[in-house]
């Protein structure tokens, strides 16, 4: 499935996602349900499909880390963990001090700390969002149907150090929702 097709969205890393919610608001509002309550059994299923890959479409297009690996199997790269470049020992080593500072602040009760290293990987990520967005417009540029392969492979290593800045944005968040329980 192409979610960029399925939305009606150009294939491009940088998307109006308040624009796609509206059109994706519309498909899911005319493949709802109530609308083939009085239809055949299989225009019925065949909607229920219809609306299920406009979901899962959706979805896809609005994380930024699935977009990115849509753009890249449309490109012809499989991605995943085990596919795609080692992060250098350089960047893991950085990440594994920043989770050390991360596990100390939880321990030592510092929101503080903790909300500033999840700003610091914030903008980390945006960073990487960022690069994303100018090496898919290179790969992309004038060839949707067949993207430049080369440009791809040199902006793949950035999806895997996304993947590592929203894990740690993810923690971060969860300590914070963790310390406001309590």
């Amino acid at each position: 499935m192409d979610p960029f097709a399925v939305i009606g969205a150009p294939r491009r890393f940088d998307l109006d996602l308040s624009a796609l919610e509206k059109t994706h608001r519309e498909l899911a509002r005319a493949l709802h349900p109530d609308k083939f309550a009085h239809a055949s059994t299989s225009e019925r299923r065949i909607a229920l499909e219809k609306a299920a890959t406009v979901n899962e479409a959706w979805r896809i297009v609005r994380d930024p880390i699935r977009r990115a690996e849509a753009l890249f199997g449309i490109g012809g790269i499989a991605v995943g963990h085990t596919r795609e470049p080692q992060a250098s020992s350089a960047f893991l080593m950085d990440v594994l001090e920043q989770r050390e500072a991360l596990a100390q602040a939880r321990k030592d009760r510092d929101m503080v700390k903790v909300r500033a290293l999840g700003e610091h990987f914030e903008a980390r990520a945006k960073a990487a969002e960022e690069k994303l967005t100018q090496g898919f417009a290179l790969a992309f540029a004038g060839r949707e149907s067949a993207p430049d392969r080369g440009a791809l492979e040199t902006v793949l290593p950035v999806l895997g150090e996304l993947r590592f800045y929203r894990r740690f944005i993810d923690e971060v968040s969860a300590i914070i929702e963790e310390e406001e329980v309590s």
